[in-house]
């Protein structure tokens, strides 16, 4: 796919956004949020078992962080939203890490293999390097 759905402003007419890799990337970043974000409602009762004890009312932390996630979801198709959606994303993802690593220390309470939950640490990394690649692409500058 070599356009977005996405028209310039100046001209109406598509225009080919950013790297091909850079594109797959935010796809990617949408695709993983969008459907993260669709979890914390569809799965409300055991996301609010990965929140740690020490933060009150986690079933209402699981739907405001499910929120945030489809927004930042949604904010990255948007060309003038991609980058503050992207910053964050970023930042919805470090701020998620307490809960991760809280479901790493108490991994007998969930059906996960906890090499499952090892691994998920640097793949978060790996997510947010690619949250903050993939959310700054920009549309190319046209030379007339």
């Amino acid at each position: 796919m070599n356009y977005l759905p996405f028209v310039s402003a100046e001209s109406s007419q598509p225009v080919r956004r950013g790297a091909r890799w850079q594109r797959r990337a935010m796809w990617l970043v949408f695709a993983w949020f969008f459907f993260g974000g669709i979890a914390h409602f569809a799965f409300t009762d055991l996301e609010a078992r990965i929140v740690p004890p020490q933060i009150p009312d986690a079933v209402d932390v699981v739907r405001v962080t499910g929120l945030l996630e489809l927004a930042g979801a949604f904010g990255l198709l948007v060309p003038w939203t991609r980058r503050v959606a992207g910053w964050g994303l970023f930042l919805l993802t470090i701020a998620v890490t307490p809960a991760n690593l809280y479901m790493l220390r108490v991994h007998d309470q969930f059906d996960v293999p906890v090499w499952l939950l090892w691994l998920r640490l640097p793949l978060q990394v790996v997510l947010m390097w690619l949250i903050v690649w993939g959310s700054r692409w920009r549309a190319q500058r046209r030379i007339y």
